[in-house]
């Protein structure tokens, strides 16, 4: 075993101001707060203001995270994300300079749904290899800016956050250190989850259909490939840790769907208190997904120390992963649901 490995030391989220209903949704297109809450569990979702994008999300994040490690520096910073301020330059050196942490390497994760347990992967190895000593790793998007604003479905799906996580040197016997991941691709259903507008291909062919700069999915293939890859990455890291499933104390997969988040525990034969869910509240935060209901789950006493904790993901490329670890003892700021109903239950 490697005698050097990432230990989790810091956990912050960040949620922007503007929050949207399900009826708020119903007042602007044919839709119902029944008709997306039995769909999807989604009752609410966060969107940006004029004036704020993906790196100013990510900046209260990432110094959320830094508080609760108690740091003030690192040697690295990723940023997941699919939605970046400009397609050149990256977003992540802006955000290390807004939040001071000087000429550090810093570069943007391209993942989709995957990009944080991508970035996390990324992060760790080069932590493990000795090429930094400690690392802040960051999922933010900003998808409430690329929606086609007509779009009942994606509009109620998604909404926009950041989640960020600070990363040491450690020993892999340690409380928090990250034990494996397993990751995957298949570029052949690219298609399925996709804004066709925008890049080098679209500018190379002068593509210019309506609606090629907004997102699109395919829902019922994505649907049955989220379950599937998300077990079956899963499983493989399971049993490559030794790890009986059934010792799995918390799984924090991503927030995309309450039936796919169901489906998911229970090929894993996972009770569903084990299946961490903050969606109701937040909606698909995509690259934010994976931390924000892992800070939740910490915040609200879900996620305890010694827990046994397997985080998964799905998304565009199509991409996916696991990461596991035991949960550490830390400190983290609830986080801010800016007036969220009083009815609505936290994370389990």
């Amino acid at each position: 075993m490697n005698a050097r490995a990432a230990v989790l030391a810091g956990l912050g989220g960040w949620l922007p101001p503007v929050r949207v209903t399900n009826d708020d949704l119903a007042r602007e297109l044919d839709t119902s707060d029944e008709w997306i809450t039995t769909r999807t569990g989604i009752r609410q979702r966060f969107v940006v203001p004029p004036g704020l994008s993906t790196s100013g999300v990510a900046v209260e994040a990432g110094a959320r995270a830094l508080e609760s490690a108690g740091a003030h520096r690192v040697d690295l910073l990723v940023l997941a994300t699919s939605t970046p301020d400009h397609p050149c330059p990256a977003t992540a050196p802006e955000v290390a300079g807004r939040l001071g942490l000087g000429p550090i390497p810093a570069f943007d994760v391209a993942a989709v749904c995957t990009g944080f347990v991508y970035a996390l992967a990324t992060a760790s190895s080069m932590i493990t290899a000795g090429v930094a000593d400690s690392a802040l790793v960051i999922g933010a998007d900003t998808f409430s800016t690329i929606l086609d604003p007509e779009d009942r479905t994606t509009r109620a799906i998604f909404g926009d956050g950041a989640g960020a996580a600070v990363l040491r040197a450690g020993h892999p016997a340690e409380s928090g250190a990250l034990l494996g991941f397993d990751l995957g691709s298949d570029g052949s259903q690219a298609d399925l989850i996709t804004v066709p507008g925008g890049g080098s291909e679209y500018r190379s062919k002068g593509l210019a259909e309506p609606g090629d700069a907004f997102f699109a999915m395919q829902g019922r293939p994505v649907f049955r490939n989220a379950v599937t890859r998300m077990s079956e990455s899963s499983q493989r890291l399971v049993r490559r840790l030794g790890w009986p499933v059934e010792s799995v104390d918390r799984l924090v997969a991503h927030q995309a769907n309450i039936r796919i988040l169901s489906a998911v525990g229970a090929d894993l034969g996972l009770p569903d208190e084990k299946v961490v869910a903050n969606l109701d509240r937040v909606g698909n935060t995509v690259a934010a997904s994976i931390p924000l209901a892992l800070t939740d789950a910490v915040a609200t006493g879900s996620v305890v120390p010694g827990h046994r904790v397997l985080l998964c993901g799905f998304g565009g490329g199509l991409t996916w992963g696991a990461a596991a670890l035991r949960f550490p003892d830390l400190s983290v700021e609830p986080l801010p649901y800016h007036a969220a109903p009083a009815e609505l239950a936290p994370a389990h």
